[in-house]
């Protein structure tokens, strides 16, 4: 199956002191490994087999294209003001080529392994989420700080990697929405299933598949978790010391 990649490199409003701190104007654009960040996790998806093209949406095109590589695969379309609006406008365009793989342009660790893997076990999925579990996460980087989401069987930290096969996620999505805001809070992701499920999740009663499968069962849709490989799918650079950790890793000292 071959996938559209979907980048989201948008910004919030505002001045963004991040960005400013590395001599940048946007957060994608702040430089990891001597590169423009969204350049990476763009040249991971182009070097992956299981993509067809690469669509990266931001509110700044004009300031985003110098960063990226020349590649006829590759389009820049204007994203909205979140990550919410920006997909939903996705799934109602009718010239959009599904499934979409979706990810951050933060994600400046992102190789094209970790795509394929994530390709191919996504497959039966109407939304595939990648997870990757803290033990592993901790054997190769000891100390490192990460939001986890605690289940019967493991704690896990997100990929920043979705999969969705079609339109119908849709619903999903707009559900999303509302804690959009709070997406690096645990509980209220978990919150979306339900107070049952979330009173499960707190007690460790259900499996992160369990969980998914009840929000999929909410919509009529297959929904569950990509566990990968490589501990390194599951850091983004959103803060100092994540660039300083990434940087570190780029350069072989961590």
């Amino acid at each position: 199956m071959t996938y559209t990649a979907v980048v989201l490199a948008g910004s919030r409003p505002g001045r963004d002191a991040f960005a400013e701190q590395y001599g940048a104007s946007l957060k994608a654009l702040i430089p990891i490994g001597g590169e423009p960040m969204v350049r990476r996790p763009v040249c991971a998806l182009l070097s992956s087999d299981c993509i067809g093209s690469v669509i990266v949406m931001t509110q700044r095109p004009d300031e985003i294209a110098p960063a990226l590589p020349s590649d006829a695969r590759l389009s820049i379309r204007s994203s909205g003001e979140s990550i919410a609006s920006t997909m939903l406008a996705l799934c109602s365009d009718s010239d959009a080529r599904w499934p979409l793989l979706v990810t951050t342009a933060d994600h400046a660790l992102l190789d094209d392994a970790t795509v394929d893997e994530f390709c191919a076990a996504a497959v039966d999925r109407d939304i595939a989420i990648g997870v990757v579990e803290r033990g592993a996460v901790l054997r190769r980087l000891p100390g490192t700080r990460r939001t986890w989401l605690k289940f019967r069987g493991g704690a896990y930290t997100g990929a920043n990697l979705f999969a969705l096969r079609s339109q119908a996620v849709a619903p999903v999505i707009e559900l999303w929405r509302s804690v959009e805001q709070d997406r690096k809070n645990g509980f209220r992701l978990i919150s979306l299933l339900g107070p049952l499920v979330l009173l499960g999740v707190a007690l460790r009663l259900l499996t992160i598949d369990q969980a998914l499968n009840r929000l999929g069962a909410k919509f009529g849709l297959k929904v569950g978790a990509v566990q990968l490989s490589n501990p390194l799918a599951g850091v983004d650079v959103d803060k100092p010391e994540d660039h300083a950790l990434a940087e570190a890793i780029i350069g072989g000292r961590a």
